[in-house]
């Protein structure tokens, strides 16, 4: 990780993933403590505002990770922006102009990206986790084009993603590698677990990043959540008690059948991956995983 020299005059940049899962959102939705999409969106327009109000020159990115597919929903493309303020909602009176903006394109997006969402995506089995990896892949590349043309480096990127999804065994390499990369770049991925069972892969990423990972107890309570652990900027976080975790599951996904292991074991012949057990046959190499049949476990007695 490259040493950064932060300042209270950087311009904060902060990309937002929101975890869109449609079946997560559906059991939420109908849970004892019901948390539904459209508040929690209510809750995070307001946190995006605070956000901006906070200085003049901080930006903004929000990305959906759906089914299938990965969009950015603020900020769009010159032309897609003039359609969109054409055809937007009549602006607020009360309202400041720019968050008036922010918040139509956002909420106009996600309901472009709900109501197209493909049928063929939308099987339980095959579809319950959003592609998490190509939404980070999108955010570096946002955040290395946009640094790249910050001649004196005042732009302090960082990611916040807003999961609802367990962990995909089948997405753990690629991000690793989105994980790597922004530690690298000095990117911290900050995670906030709404609901859902713990993902270790992303207690990893905000881990090794230096981020924040925080499980809500309270689902209702996101807005209080996302202001007080997340909204410091990078700077202010060097006098702050923000929360810590006290135990990271480091567990990995073997490379043979996709399950998260406790204990793995490496091939001898390549040292480059990781199986959930001993391989059946000698001089069997990993470039011959389509040949490996299905784990199967016997219990002796």
């Amino acid at each position: 990780m490259k040493d950064v020299s932060l300042s209270e005059d950087d311009s904060n940049l902060l990309v937002i993933i929101i975890d869109t899962n449609p079946f997560a959102w559906e059991d939420s939705s109908n849970a004892q403590v019901p948390l539904t999409l459209d508040n929690a969106l209510s809750q995070v327009l307001v946190f995006i505002n605070a956000h901006l109000a906070l200085k003049y020159n901080n930006k903004v990115v929000v990305i959906a990770s759906h089914v299938g597919q990965s969009k950015i929903l603020y900020p769009l493309a010159d032309n897609e922006e003039a359609t969109t303020s054409n055809n937007g909602n009549r602006r607020n009176a009360n309202m400041y102009p720019h968050f008036q903006i922010v918040t139509d394109q956002i909420v106009s997006n996600l309901q472009k990206l709900l109501s197209s969402t493909d049928a063929s995506f939308l099987n339980k089995d095959m579809g319950a986790s959003p592609t998490i990896t190509g939404a980070l892949s999108m955010a570096l590349c946002y955040i290395n084009r946009v640094t790249k043309l910050d001649d004196e480096g005042h732009i302090k990127p960082r990611i916040l993603v807003l999961s609802v999804s367990p962990d995909s065994a089948y997405q753990y390499i690629p991000l690793m590698n989105c994980i790597f990369s922004a530690q690298k770049a000095s990117i911290p991925l900050d995670v906030c677990k709404i609901f859902g069972e713990e993902t270790a892969f992303l207690q990893q990423a905000s881990n090794i990043t230096g981020g924040v990972y925080v499980k809500m107890e309270n689902r209702q309570a996101l807005l209080e959540y996302l202001m007080m652990a997340f909204l410091p900027d990078r700077y202010s976080r060097n006098y702050l008690n923000l929360p810590s975790q006290d135990q990271v599951d480091f567990r990995a996904a073997c490379f043979c059948h996709k399950k998260i292991v406790d204990i793995g074991f490496v091939c001898s012949f390549s040292a480059n991956g990781l199986l959930c057990a001993p391989l059946a046959r000698p001089n069997l190499r990993l470039d011959q995983w389509h040949h490996l049949p299905p784990l199967q476990i016997h219990q002796v007695n």
